[in-house]
């Protein structure tokens, strides 16, 4: 009976524990500090060579790291980078940082430099591969020594490696893991370090203990969630459930700023609405005359003031205003003349209308839906008999990506590279394929020129130069540019990036703030 006693007397202490480690548990996830990031569209790959869209990069931009990247206030600054000095036009030296380690433990060193950009500079596969054909070879002196050589002048090599294809891989867990396992469970070496991909729903990071520039105190844990209805990311912030919302449609402004505990936070975007235009031989939209048409019937002003009210700027260039090369002239013009677009369309030989198809998304930028209906109004007024196609997000990517757009294709394209080559590649002949088949031997040969000048002002005037062939040409026809608008509880310190990320490092709780 004795030994029965000592054994109930033993249990009873070890369930005291284990109710003691329970409680402690419970109070540990309570007091987790979490920070909870509503945006309208989930990411689409963990490889960080391979995305072209800004919620995929907005959580690369706190697992991965580049050699430079962009500030709060678009200034390009070191991220792993310790100097980088030209040792001629084609050959730049360059130190990384001392004491830097990928998540997995492994230190990142020259040889991941040299790994990432080989890759994406050679692999056609890759979304962002035409970017970095320039980057003729990397050579590596020591560990944190390396140079980059490049195929001529490179003007856009440090604004190049602030861009979606430069987050540094690492090549030793890559080549003993393989990619499948990569893409599952992904390192990088960033401030926050992967816990749980749950698509289409949330991406959950945690701190990385050893990161290079010190562990991140302010949060236990960042959360990205997907949620598509901008009213039900609204509703999320208004109750506490997300602290910061993406994408919020002045419908719902009054809602945001009428709440005690929550504010709106606006900034301007590299961001712009843009018809892809078919030029294809045998397409209706191939003659100028109906692409002019098609400009004149858009009336820029009033989508940007009663759709958006304000949060859009009409804009004949791509090439937005802060953005190397912008020819500013076009920026905020609206050639809106439904009269003369209806003569155009007679002119071209359509008296009574012409039938065209507009490929549209909805989901992805703000009123992206609202938007492109809208403009299939204004068409239809002018004459046009338009069908509009308007898939949600994933769906209308793919009609993107594979180039299977009809005669006009609407879409929202930032540049990341706060460089006018971003935009202006579209207008070379290999990238036009199959999408706009635009050809012009102009402006084929100034992008490729200016890629190599040196001299800025020089290679603004190229850039510009392309940019009023555009606007007259129109393979691009811009309608306006967007600003970013969030909500934002007042329980956090938010600033918006240019660069339409949320870097989780710079927002801080209100009360670490003060």
């Amino acid at each position: 009976m004795g030994k029965f006693r000592y054994l109930f007397a033993a249990m009873a202490v070890f369930l005291a524990a284990c109710s003691d480690d329970s409680k402690d548990a419970s109070k540990a996830e309570a007091e987790k500090r979490t920070l909870t990031i509503a945006r309208s569209a989930d990411m689409t790959t963990f490889d960080p060579q391979n995305s072209f869209n800004s919620p995929t990069d907005m959580v690369f931009a706190n697992m991965f790291s580049h050699l430079y990247m962009r500030d709060v206030d678009n200034a390009t600054v070191p991220n792993l980078a310790e100097s980088m000095e030209a040792v001629s036009d084609t050959l730049w030296r360059l130190k990384l940082k001392d004491g830097i380690k990928f998540h997995n433990g492994d230190p990142l060193t020259s040889e991941d430099v040299k790994f990432t950009f080989e890759r994406v500079s050679t692999d056609e596969s890759l979304a962002v591969q035409p970017y970095y054909r320039a980057i003729k070879a990397v050579d590596v002196i020591d560990d944190r020594t390396f140079e980059i050589e490049t195929d001529g002048p490179l003007p856009t090599l440090q604004a190049l490696m602030t861009f979606s294809g430069s987050w540094i891989l690492p090549k030793k867990y890559i080549e003993e893991k393989g990619w499948e396992n990569f893409l599952k469970n992904p390192v990088g070496s960033g401030p926050y370090k992967f816990k749980q991909w749950i698509r289409d729903d949330r991406v959950v990071l945690e701190p990385f203990d050893d990161y290079f520039d010190g562990k991140v105190e302010a949060w236990d844990e960042v959360v990205f969630r997907a949620i598509p209805e901008s009213s039900t990311r609204v509703a999320e912030l208004l109750t506490g459930g997300v602290d910061l919302a993406l994408d919020i449609p002045p419908n719902e402004w009054g809602r945001i700023e009428g709440n005690e505990g929550t504010s709106l936070a606006r900034r301007e975007t590299s961001r712009v609405a843009v018809l892809i235009v078919r030029l294809t031989e045998g397409s209706v939209t191939a003659d100028p005359k109906v692409r002019e048409a098609i400009e004149l019937a858009i009336n820029g002003d009033e989508i940007a003031e009663s759709l958006y009210r304000g949060a859009a700027t009409p804009t004949r260039t791509r090439i937005t205003p802060g953005v190397f090369g912008s020819q500013e002239k076009l920026h905020g013009q609206n050639l809106y003349d439904p009269e003369r677009a209806k003569a155009l369309l007679a002119e071209a030989g359509y008296p009574d209308g012409v039938e065209l198809t507009l490929n549209a998304g909805r989901g992805r930028f703000l009123l992206d839906g609202e938007a492109a209906e809208m403009i299939a109004g204004m068409l239809r007024e002018a004459g046009f008999k338009v069908n509009l196609d308007l898939d949600e997000w994933s769906e209308f990517l793919n009609v993107y990506r594979s180039k299977s757009n009809k005669e006009l294709l609407l879409i929202g394209l930032g540049d990341s590279l706060y460089d006018a080559s971003d935009s202006l590649l579209h207008y070379t002949y290999e990238r036009a394929k199959g999408q706009t088949d635009y050809r012009n031997e102009e402006t084929h040969a100034l992008f490729f020129a200016a890629g190599k000048n040196m001299n800025l002002d020089e290679r603004r005037a190229q850039y510009q130069r392309i940019q009023d062939v555009v606007a007259e040409e129109r393979p691009h026809i811009p309608v306006f540019q967007l600003k970013s608008v969030y909500g934002v509880s007042d329980k956090i310190s938010f600033k918006p990036y240019l660069k339409e990320v949320v870097i989780a490092a710079s927002i801080k709780p209100k009360e670490a703030s003060k």
